[in-house]
Order: structure tokens, then sequence, then C-alpha cells
């Protein structure tokens, strides 16, 4: 089934909320009628401030923008409109920086869909070769939307690779409206494809997570409750299985932004944000131990600081000029956004933090 796209990336309808810049001054809270606390002032009041890193272990890369959905929060603002993917250059200088340092033992390929670069193949096999972990941000419909990319369940067996996939919900109006007509289906097939291939299953190794993120203003629920019955409703509903869920909470920045600013919800959601704020989570973040790589190879402390372009504090802030010493030794650069992985249980990209 196709799927039919919702809406077009902020930056082909010429939003004003496309500008970086821009976003960082609704965040900021520059014509917000309430004076929210700063984050770094919540840090420093539990003993926090400056916020440093503590080993680089994981390599996340954005292998680009272009993607085959359109989803309704997307906090890159990808879709098939975008054209940004990181050139065969840029991924012989990750392999390379992968090669000097083998204590960053994991790669996180994100995109957009990842896939959808025309090295993925090559880069994936690349990192297979060095013995790295090979983490894939899948939407799941890649698999099936063309026949180019059904090769992908094969492929990600045969290199170990950890599949994690978007999956709103375990019903397809819940996940449909979020990511587009049809994307319901679409993943169902896709997971029957990778489950076929032993992915969930007991024993096999094969790790499949799901990632569950609110459809609105609100936090996440108990990330434990939410993934038992994702289990028993996937499996009574569809006979399919996974191993994890992964609870992300939504940060306002680009089309989640774009829907709390057009539905007068910004404040309301900030202050549930603020008010949840857990200094517990603190150790788990994703930046103590991560640093983010742009499709055009500039570095960032998180994912969500590379879509602000809010790049490193430090002298090494391309992969050109990768320095790992200088990295750990970095204070991570903060904003109100912040608040979206130190809320309640917390936010990763491994899902909730305690």
């Amino acid at each position: 089934m196709g799927i039919k796209q919702r809406s077009k990336s902020l930056l082909s309808q010429k939003s004003e909320l496309a500008d970086p810049q821009f976003q960082l001054q609704v965040i900021n809270g520059q014509d917000s009628k309430k004076d929210f606390t700063k984050f770094e002032d919540n840090l420093a009041q539990s003993g926090h401030y400056p916020l440093t890193v503590s080993k680089l272990e994981i390599f996340q890369i954005n292998l680009g923008k272009m993607c085959n959905q359109s989803c309704a929060h997307c906090h890159v603002d990808a879709g098939p409109d975008r054209k940004e993917i990181m050139t065969r250059e840029n991924l012989e200088i990750c392999l390379d920086i992968l090669r000097k340092h083998p204590q960053i033992h994991t790669v996180d390929l994100t995109g957009g869909a990842p896939e959808m670069n025309p090295h993925f193949s090559w880069f994936v096999e690349s990192c297979a070769e060095m013995g790295k972990k090979i983490m894939v941000r899948s939407n799941l419909t890649i698999i099936v939307s063309n026949p180019k990319y059904h090769y992908l369940p094969e492929f990600f067996a045969k290199h170990r690779v950890e599949v994690i996939s978007s999956l709103p919900f375990y019903s397809a109006k819940r996940t449909d409206k979020q990511r587009g007509e049809g994307v319901f289906e679409d993943s169902i097939r896709a997971i029957e494809l990778l489950n076929n291939q032993g992915y969930g299953q007991k024993d096999s190794g094969l790790m499949l997570h799901l990632v569950y993120n609110p459809s609105g203003a609100f936090l996440p629920g108990n990330q434990l409750s939410l993934e038992a019955e994702f289990k028993r409703q996937l499996a009574r509903r569809h006979d399919i299985v996974f191993n994890n869920l992964l609870a992300i909470t939504n940060l306002p920045i680009n089309r989640f932004l774009d829907y709390l600013v057009a539905n007068d919800n910004y404040e309301f959601y900030m202050e549930q944000l603020l008010d949840a704020y857990n200094p517990a989570t603190i150790d788990g973040l994703m930046c103590r131990n991560t640093i983010s790589v742009s499709w055009d190879g500039f570095l960032y402390d998180c994912d969500f600081n590379q879509m602000l372009d809010l790049k490193t504090a430090c002298t090494s802030q391309h992969i050109r000029d990768f320095d790992v010493r200088s990295l750990e030794e970095r204070a991570v650069v903060l904003g109100q956004h912040c608040y979206g992985c130190t809320a309640g249980a917390g936010s990763s990209c491994g899902g909730t933090i305690t």
C-alpha cells in the first residue's frame, strides 16, 4: 500500500520555523508571556552545571534528510522533498575516525531514512568489518515501499544490525494520524519480514526495538507498561514480536514545535517539561557519551542540537578536524529544549533513562 503523505517539510513550505535561529527565538521564549526558568539554572541548582562529557562511545550519523515519509512531528523536518545526503567522502572520513578510535564501539545511523543514502550498504558493511555495533533507525515502511529496499531484512540480519523503528501505536488510526495514511499497514508487513529473519525472536540475538512517542502535547507514559501492552496487542492482532519499546519525549523543535505553536500549546507543553524536571536523569543523557554528526559532517552534542545548528563548543566542530580529547573535555551546549530529555523518567535515543 502506498503512503499518503500528511505534509511537506517546513523548508519547502517556506515556514519561518525552518530557520534554526528563528526556532531558537521561539524556544527561548522571546515571544512568550511566561518567564520559564533557564535549563542551565536548574542544572546548577542540582549541581550538574556545566554539563560535561563522560566518555565518547557512540557515533551517531545523520546520513541525510531525505525520507520516503513526511511525519507530522518529525524533529528532523525530513521528507521526500529533502535532498540533503551525506557524501561518500564524508563517510570515508567517518570510517577513518572509527578505525582510529576503538573506544567508539557503536555506530548509530539515522536520517531521514538512512537507507536512502546511496552508500548505505557499503558503509554498514565497512562498519561491520571493524566489529562495531551498528544501529539503524529505520521507519520500517522503507522496507516494503520500494523493491529497491526489499533486500534490507536479510541484509540487516547478515550484519547483525540492531533495528530501531518508530511505531506510534498498535492501531492504524493513531499511527497513520502521526506518520501518514498507510504507514501502519506497511509497518506491520515490514515487522513480519524482520521476524522471518529472526528479529525479535527469542535467543536469535537479532534486536528489533520499537519507538513510541506521544501524538499530542503531553509526556509519554511508563515505558515498561507501554511495552507490555504493545507486545500483547501486536502479538494478538498481528502475530508479530519485538524486543523492547523505547518511549521518547517529543522535543519542541521543527515540526513538533510548529504543531505546538499552531495549536497554541507551546507554553502549556513547556510547563509540563519544566514541572517534570528530574535531575536523576542527568547521568544517562545521550550527550554524555554520544557525538552527533550531521549529513554535511559537522559535530553536535546531540541530534536535537544538530537540528538547531548548535555546534559543539570546542575546536572540533567538523569531522575533518576530529579530536577526541577536545570532544571529551567539552561542555555540552544547552538550551530550553533540553528539558525534553530531563522530564519525568527522562528521554534519550535509547528510551527512558530512569
